[in-house]
């Protein structure tokens, strides 16, 4: 017997008992942002390796160590396995020239590639949503887009299940001065970094204050404030921003240490946090990049946006049983006799265009086996064909939910029959 092969560690199949899951998961969303003005846009899986390393920042653990990248047999380039939404989102945009006296409101759907250990809701493959506003340089989009996460959380149930944090990351001049004055402090207390602390000192040191190492908690605290060194039309854009948040009535937490992991990032950003799964608490997470567009080669555009990860939610919704049941098929189709499939067919046929969903047996099998599919199929109805109901014209209806006793109807009158025995 050949060996079986397994699907590759951390990249997972969706099997058809959690299929539905996910679609239900996918039509909240699909209508929220059509609510809100967004439009699809489906870009490729993979991708020139420079985009990312331009967009993401070549000193972070993404580009470092997490990227799928090989070399194209063909031609050589190096390529990559996208790890994020919004480079390729970027790209597209600019390539398309779709910023042209225009803004967009945009979001993607798909799955996401990083080499990392496999843990829960933490996947080599994984699934992400995400949006981009282009175009929208106030702080208002930025509090809409808070709004939509919320109104999210408020259609799937989880509104108390998530909490916002939000802060600033202020423009380029002033990173540049607290950088300055926070390698400064953390040369102070080199010493006491651990190994990942002291090969970011220099790199990339906001994400040194990022820090889940118990032991460095005091020192992170007390490390310069980025919110010290922004300028007047940063802390304008930032108190605005909050004050729209608050007049919607949205509860938040600023977190000064909150950074984001990629390089592009500037002045607001944020995180949907939950405290209920475990050490993997973010599940939505974004903010601007007013310069990502020009990094591109486009034109200056301000951009904002979110990522969140798919399996995450669908992990909190799980663990609030707010997930619906699968959804039964309404009718399952018995048949015995020559002819009875092709008749069975043409009585299917005329149901599905009235709006119900059957399942026709197909294949050998005797009255009894059939009837026992039926039963498991989660049908509403077994409707039976046999030789009597094709002379006739007629069709067997038997409800399988309910003590209503079976009866035979015309073909004609199914569809009538059908909806005046589910009510």
């Amino acid at each position: 017997m050949a060996q079986k092969i397994q699907a590759i560690r951390g990249m997972n199949d969706v099997l058809p008992a959690e299929s539905h899951q996910w679609e239900y998961f996918e039509g909240v969303l699909r209508k929220l942002l059509a609510d809100y003005g967004y439009q699809n846009i489906r870009t490729p899986i993979v991708e020139a390796t420079p985009l990312f390393v331009r967009s993401i920042g070549e000193v972070t653990d993404i580009v470092e160590k997490e990227m799928y990248t090989f070399t194209d047999a063909l031609n050589g380039d190096s390529l990559t396995l996208r790890p994020e939404g919004t480079a390729g989102t970027l790209r597209a945009v600019v390539e398309h020239n779709l910023l042209y006296n225009a803004t967009q409101k945009l979001w993607y759907q798909g799955p996401m590639y990083r080499h990392e250990r496999p843990q829960k809701g933490r996947y080599r493959q994984f699934h992400q949503v995400g949006i981009e506003a282009l175009g929208f340089a106030g702080p208002d989009i930025d509090a809409e887009i808070i709004l939509l996460t919320a109104d999210l959380w408020q259609r799937l149930g989880l509104q108390d299940s998530v909490q916002l944090e939000i802060n600033t990351l202020g423009n380029k001049e002033e990173r540049a001065a607290h950088r300055e004055a926070l390698v400064a402090y953390l040369e102070q207390h080199a010493d006491s970094l651990d190994e990942d602390g002291k090969r970011r000192m220099y790199s990339n040191p906001l994400r040194v204050l990022d820090t889940k190492n118990p032991a460095l908690q005091a020192m992170a605290n007390a490390a310069p404030r980025l919110i010290d060194y922004l300028g007047e039309a940063s802390r304008a854009h930032y108190e605005g921003w909050k004050a729209m948040i608050g007049a919607l009535g949205i509860r938040f937490v600023e977190n000064p240490r909150l950074v984001r992991g990629l390089d592009y990032y500037n002045q607001s950003v944020f995180e949907w946090v939950t405290t209920e799964l475990g050490a993997q608490g973010t599940v939505c997470a974004g903010g601007r990049y007013d310069g990502l567009t020009e990094q591109l080669g486009g034109k200056p555009a301000p951009g904002i946006g979110f990522g969140m990860g798919m399996e995450r939610v669908l992990l909190l919704l799980a663990a609030k049983d707010l997930l619906p049941k699968a959804r039964a098929v309404d009718v399952y189709l018995v048949q015995q006799g020559e002819g009875a499939a092709m008749y069975g067919m043409r009585v299917a046929r005329s149901l599905r265009e009235a709006g119900y969903s059957v399942i026709q047996h197909l294949g050998d099998g005797s009255f009894k086996s059939q009837m026992k599919k039926a039963d498991a199929s989660g049908a509403e109805f077994a409707l039976i064909v046999g030789e009597n109901e094709m002379a006739a014209g007629t069709v067997a209806v038997k409800p399988l939910r309910t003590e209503l006793a079976q009866e035979v109807v015309a073909v004609d009158a199914l569809a009538l029959t059908l909806a005046r025995l589910k009510s």
